[in-house]
């Protein structure tokens, strides 16, 4: 060996020792000729695996070049790459041909690209096939040009299709001329479509962490996202590469793959690919081996080159030329290779009879050849290979699971599977570290024949051994061992009949958090349907609640960080067992100092579903209503179409077998005689709708699968459309009489999803993969207007335009794309709108109603929603199914919704009584009172009535006759009960509590009033309009002052009562901020403050300085002497809308647009601290409130936190006597909290904490603030008595407006621990967080989104909001 490689192996030799498995890479080293058996048997005597690696070096240093070549092939070959890196500096020069060092004839550079791509390593013992792989070869060569196209290697189980297809892309010149862009594989075998989504999660996850991509994020939640980020993955990032489907079975998982990408696969059913679209070509791997070949495999098993004994061509025989049967009798001959004539005997006798009386295989030798291999081993080997009888087909485990199941040292296992590995009862995969092992479902088949009658107890053992390994708790390590219990635990206890451990195990609210924390929601739905019927024999109630649980929040669960589950389980009903569970933990742990909060006026909702149907096994694609309303036709994934009654659910007709393949669509003729069906296997076809018989069948025109065909929806002249995965001829017209189409639009360049005729039927609508929407003129065929969607989604290449659907007057087009729909004019092509749902979902479908402005969205995480598309408002969530909804119709009335979903149900829900319930028809501009236990609200309901709700029951304590005019702000008055309410006409209108008395009314405005607030003594109410004026009235007596002098419109203003005279600060879009005297009406001060509009303002708890925020991106710092600017504050991104001064004034918060919030000294305005909230945004605005300050309640009713501008803040109740009893300051939370508004992501709060000091006011300061439209507002309570003076009872002292903001904060909630500084946001939930130690308190997740507002109450101990959708939640935090 030459010096330079004898010295880095010698320098190389302790990590070498450490790392290695020699047993490993001496099965390479011995075929490479350069270790003798004798010597590997001499090695293996070692006892302990260290001792074997030292062995193998010192041998390797004895021998020449050619040993050290071999054991750095050998490195690689089992991936250790890091150490084979280290040796490849120091390769001898005369290693063979250099680049064709490695015994399996690749090179570095073809290992390297097959080790990437997880392709599997050559056999230990193979033989060339050179014919089977030049045909492979051949057609592979054949996609060198193609943008996509199909490969399928088929041939009979056994038969070696796996080998073959890694073999032939095991050629550098195939790679560097075909593939540059990498060889990708995939083992797929049978799996449902759960199981799908994982194994295309993880190679979209491969492929992500490969290319180091920024794009790389959560798991898609669905197989159609899945496929879809594939697409762009194979497509963008690896143009030009080869993705290896291995073991496929079904043509509906193929169809998950049909991504334009070219593709090799492996199947024993050669009809697969005609499911897919694209160029094809097909090699057919012979069943048997030619003898030469077979006799070849038994040479290299027993080492024997030279001529082998007559027995062994009896044996080939005997094995049919299987290669598989071969290996494993050459397995046996390599342990015992004096036993030629033994084993020959066993095959002619068939002593080893088969058991099973049918077989999907035809190897008959097959279960004699393992069960003699079997008997060889050891006796407590041969145990433990039994217990391997639990294992699925397809499923790799790694040592460490057989290690807790078999009660031994990971290295104990390891040897043990190197044994079966060595005599073919097993495969070992070495792609991945640690090493995976499988068994050929040849194998899996035998051994659940041969141990039929103790299948039950072997899994049980599995589960015994798991119970008693993980005593403590299940896995978290998130590695392939705790995967695979995450995923299999439930599997083997079913089969072990072990119910009652089933059942605790799923009805335990910390095996849903570890395991969706783990695998995500996916997983944990399907288990919960999968094994629904066990479980439902112990107590279906309580399967019911976990399922609703996970079908509710599965979307949820997505998240990461994963949300507390204890706290989504305290959002389910009081009368669920999740809920149980819930409170319980939480209870406990707040004596820890944990947050949780209660959903005390929580019932369930009541917007369920009237009628669930579940006509077919599979997952039901598509559903639709007859004409008349009164019948519902489904189809799906399997081939059946079923048609039942739209009241009843009761089966009318039932096509079985109407299709060879999946039915993807259905639809009635409008005078429904015709009922049309389209499927994967590209025909259209006509059936009677009454009888159910075939009247016609299109099948010559579609080359791939049929997508969507819909009917004209008048009878004036009957035409049925149909769209397809043709690339060009992708969209017809057929009149059902005639056999042949009758027109056909060509325009789009990429599959056609879905086409649906205007209400007059002049146009049809074409939606389609290549990201547009293109309008047809129906008489003509021809093209009339084309919609560039692609053109909304700037950062893609690439946008799937799932449907689309026409208003009922047919003036506008929707359509569906990603987790967006978009409204455009039809006459101009004009965008309008567009409707953004969460960025975790994607709308499937979508549907307009007939006689109103509503949509439904079929969404990917199992919910419907619908949306007024005019106001683009969402009006209600259905919830109910468990898996992704793939349609929703509206019936032709629009009084009924349909929806179809993945989870095998149809559910039919009644549109107005969705959202009819008044806990789910409030506008989210509230007033609450807090007074003592007692707990008022106030809003404006969807009929533009107010309502009067009692917060802890949600009764309706006053509900007002509905305004002519459209109500924009409200508030309480206590003395008298009172609600007064501001108009969009300028109106404003004082009721009496409850009797609904008109106390007065009030005009003078001339536009929109936007906010109102009465005094403290509740004898002065204050209007702000967008006629720029504001107004102060006596309003008993009607007296009324107008302060004139903004130019635009005031949302919001400040009372300054503790001044004197009091005063109002006011500030306005014209980028001015005034203060008035209240009483004379005098304006007192005029600041032009900002180049644009000024959207927030804060007076300093000392009143000596004031801040605005401007959407000119500036903050200013005022002085309230000289009213001068003290300071600048530049720096911020995007519009400037929050701010707020600490307790002590020494500092001032900001926030922005950008979602950044900046901490300023108000000493110098120099720049203390950024805090950065971008991450995760989603789609829609959002608004921040941010504020510093050290703050205790010591108000029985304090003003609560709220921030709309018609909201009144102010309260009138008494305060409390604080030198009474210290004990009542420390009553309160040390808090201040500030809280904002709308968006879908968080909005936010501050609070800080701190002792109580005395200072130079001998008061109590309640300090409140508001915000503007679309901002939010806060109340803030501070208690700052004189140091060393007593504290005294005050009675008027209110405050000053706090502030108003908007930023953009994460939808997800930030990391925050409780501590002294805390922060509260609103958006699509609420989320409380501590800002000293970044650590997250909690967060609330609401039904709806888009929260406007929070109000607390004066303990800290209430939260109330409304979301979007009206729902009403009043929060208690658990104690």
């Amino acid at each position: 060996m030459e010096e330079q490689a004898r010295s880095c192996l010698l320098t190389l030799r302790p990590i070498l020792e450490q790392d290695i498995k020699a047993s490993y890479l001496m099965d390479h080293m011995v075929s490479d000729g350069v270790l003798t058996v004798d010597e590997e048997q001499k090695i293996r005597s070692r006892p302990t695996r260290r001792e074997q690696a030292a062995a193998l070096l010192e041998l390797i240093l004895s021998k020449c070049n050619r040993a050290y070549i071999s054991f750095y092939n050998a490195l690689i070959r089992e991936s250790y790459g890091d150490l084979a890196s280290s040796l490849q500096g120091s390769l001898p020069l005369t290693s063979p041909e250099g680049e064709k060092s490695f015994a399996d004839g690749g090179t570095p550079y073809v290992h390297a690209v097959l080790r990437e791509g997880g392709v599997p390593q050559r056999p230990v013992v193979f033989v060339s096939r050179p014919t089977q792989l030049n045909r492979i070869r051949e057609k592979l060569y054949k996609l060198k040009d193609a943008a996509g196209g199909w490969v399928t290697v088929h041939g009979m189980a056994g038969s070696g299709k796996s080998v073959l297809a890694a073999e032939a892309v095991r050629h550098e010149a195939l790679i560097k001329d075909c593939f540059p862009g990498g060889v990708h594989w995939l083992s797929v075998g049978q799996v449902d479509k759960v199981g799908l989504l994982v194994k295309v999660q993880s190679l979209c996850f491969r492929l992500e962490q490969v290319q180091d991509c920024q794009e790389s994020r959560r798991p898609p939640g669905s197989v159609e996202e899945a496929k879809e980020r594939l697409r762009f993955l194979m497509i963008r990032r690896y143009p030009r590469s080869l993705l290896i489907l291995d073991d496929v079975w079904d043509s509906a998982v193929l169809r998950a793959f049909d991504i334009q990408c070219r593709i090799l696969l492996t199947t024993r059913d050669r009809s697969l690919a005609d499911s897919v679209s694209g160029q094809k070509f097909e090699v057919l791997v012979e069943s048997e081996l030619e003898e030469e070949k077979a006799l070849d495999i038994l040479a290299l098993f027993v080492n024997q080159k030279q001529r082998l004994p007559e027995q062994a061509r009896s044996i080939v025989q005997e094995c049919k030329g299987s290669p598989l049967v071969v290996s494993l009798i050459g397995a046996l001959l390599r342990e015992f290779p004096d036993r030629w004539d033994y084993y020959l005997s066993l095959l002619r006798r068939r002593q080893f009879k088969r058991i099973r009386k049918s077989s999907s295989y035809d190897y008959e030798a097959l279960d004699q050849a393992m069960a003699a291999s079997i008997q060889v081993l050891q006796d407590e080997h041969r145990e433990l290979y039994k217990d391997l009888t639990v294992l699925e087909k397809d499923v790799k485990i790694p040592a460490k699971v057989l290690s807790v199941l078999w009660d031994l040292e990971t290295e104990e296992v390891e040897d043990v599977l190197q044994e079966f590995v060595n005599k073919s009862l097993l495969f070992r995969d070495c792609n991945q570290r640690p090493y995976l092992y499988y068994l050929h479902d040849l194998q899996v088949d035998f051994l659940l024949e041969q141990n039929r009658s103790s299948i039950q107890e072997l899994h049980a053992k599995v589960v015994r051994q798991y119970q008693q390994h993980y005593s403590e708790g299940p896995p978290t390590s998130r590695d392939v061992a705790c995967l695979y219990w995450m995923r299999y635990l439930p599997y083997h206890m079913s089969h072990a009949n072990l119910t009652q451990e089933l059942c605790s195990l799923m009805f335990s609210l910390e095996w849903v958090r570890v395991k969706a924390e783990i695998m995500g929601p996916a997983h944990l739905i399907n288990d919960y349907v999968e094994y629904g019927p066990i479980l439902d024999k112990e107590n279906s109630s309580v399967r019911g609640d976990f399922q609703e649980f996970l079908s509710l929040n599965g979307h949820q669960l997505d998240r990461r960080p994963l949300p507390d589950l204890v706290q989504l389980g305290l959002s389910q009903p009081s009368c669920s067992e999740v809920y149980r569970q819930a409170l319980l933990q939480a209870q406990g742990r707040t004596k820890n100092g944990a947050l949780y909060l209660d959903w005390t006026n929580q019932r369930r909702l009541e917007n369920v579903s009237r009628l669930v149907v579940q006509p077919q096994q599979g997952s039901i694609y598509y559903a639709c209503f007859s004409q008349d309303g009164h019948k519902v036709a489904s189809c799906g994934s399997g081939s059946t179409v079923q048609v039942f009654k739209t009241t009843s659910g009761e089966k009318i007709l039932q096509l079985e077998k109407a299709h060879e393949d999946e039915v993807l669509c259905c639809a009635f003729s409008p005078d429904d005689k015709f009922l049309a069906t389209c499927s994967s296997d590209r025909k259209v076809k006509i059936w009677n709708a009454q009888r159910g018989s075939l009247i016609r069948v299109f099948e010559e025109e579609h080359e791939e699968q049929v997508n969507h065909c819909q009917f004209t929806n008048t009878r004036r002249r009957i035409l049925l459309a149909t769209c397809s995965n043709d690339h060009f001829m992708n969209t017809k017209l057929w009149n059902v009489n005639k056999p042949s189409s009758q027109n056909t639009m060509f325009g789009h360049t990429e599959a056609v999803n879905h086409c649906c005729f205007s209400p007059d039927d002049t146009y049809l609508s074409t939606s389609s993969s290549d990201g547009t929407v293109k309008l047809w003129e129906v008489s003509l065929a021809n093209e009339w207007k084309s919609i560039d969607v692609l053109s909304f989604f700037p950062d893609l290449r690439e946008v799937m335009v799932k449907c689309s659907a026409w208003s009922a007057d047919g003036k506008r087009i929707i359509c569906a794309a990603k987790n967006a729909v978009f409204v455009f004019d039809v006459e101009t092509a004009d965008w309008l709108s567009e409707i953004r749902t969460s960025s975790l979902s994607t709308v499937q479908f979508c549907d307009t109603c007939p006689n109103s402005q509503l949509v439904a969205l079929a969404l990917s995480h199992y919910t419907v929603e619908l949306w007024d598309f005019t106001d683009v408002k969402k009006v209600a969530d259905l919830s109910g199914h468990l898996s992704w909804v793939h349609c929703v119709r509206f019936s032709p009335d629009g009084s009924l919704v349909l929806s179809s979903s993945e989870d095998q149900t149809v559910r039919l829900w009644e549109t107005k009584g969705v959202h009819l319930s008044s806990a789910a028809s409030l506008k989210r501009d509230c007033h609450v009172i807090f007074n003592q236990d007692d707990i008022t609200v106030v809003a404006a309901d969807n009929r533009n009535q107010v309502q009067v709700l009692n917060g802890k029951t949600g009764e309706v304590m006053f509900q007002s006759e509905s305004q002519e005019s459209r109500i924009r702000c409200t508030c309480l008055c206590q003395d008298p009960l009172a609600a007064v309410l501001g108009c969009e006409d300028g109106a404003v209108k004082v009721m009496e509590v409850p009797s609904g008395k008109l106390l007065c009314s009030l005009s003078g405005h001339t536009k929109t009033v936007l906010h109102c607030q009465f005094s403290t003594d509740g004898q002065t109410l204050i209007t702000s309009s967008e006629d720029a004026t504001i107004r102060v009235w006596k309003w008993r007596s009607g007296e009324c002052l107008v302060l004139q002098g903004h130019t635009e419109q005031v949302r919001k203003f400040f009372l300054l009562e503790e001044t004197s005279p009091a005063r109002i600060l006011s500030w306005s879009f014209d980028g001015t901020a005034k203060v008035w005297d209240m009483t004379s009406g005098e304006k007192m001060q005029d600041m032009a403050c900002h180049s644009q509009a000024v959207l927030s303002c804060d007076v300093s708890p000392d009143g000596r300085m004031f801040s605005t925020v401007s959407a000119d991106k500036t903050a200013k710092v005022w002085s309230c002497e000289s009213w001068a600017c003290l300071h600048v504050l530049n720096g911020h991104q995007d519009c400037a809308r929050s701010c707020r001064f600490s307790w002590d004034s020494k500092s001032l918060a900001t926030g922005d647009d950008n979602g950044e919030i900046r901490l300023w000294s108000t000493l110098d305005g120099s720049l203390l601290r950024v805090f950065s909230s971008h991450g995760d945004k989603d789609s829609m605005d959002c608004h921040v409130c941010v504020g510093l300050g050290d703050c205790h309640v010591l108000t029985l009713r304090p003003p609560a936190l709220e921030h709309d501008p018609g909201l009144h803040c102010g309260s009138s109740a008494p305060m409390v006597s604080v030198c009474s009893s210290r004990a009542v300051l420390n009553t309160y939370s040390h808090l201040t909290l500030l809280q904002a508004s709308r968006g879908l992501d968080h909005n936010a709060a501050f609070a800080t904490s701190g002792s109580l000091h005395c200072s130079d006011r001998n008061a109590l300061r309640i300090t409140e603030a508001r915000r503007s439209e679309g901002g939010i507002s806060a109340w803030f309570w501070s208690a700052v008595p004189s140091r060393g003076s007593p504290l005294r009872r005050s009675t008027n002292e209110t405050a000053r407006s706090l502030i108003e903001a908007r930023l953009r904060l994460p939808s997800s909630p930030l990391f925050t621990a409780q501590g002294a500084g805390a922060l509260v946001s609103a958006g699509c939930g609420l989320a409380w967080w501590d800002l000293n130690t970044g650590e997250a308190l909690q967060t609330f997740y609401t039904t709806g989104t888009n929260l406007k507002g929070l109000h607390v109450s004066g303990d800290f101990k209430t939260y109330i909001t409304i979301d979007n959708i009206g729902i009403l939640y009043v929060l208690k935090t658990v104690e």
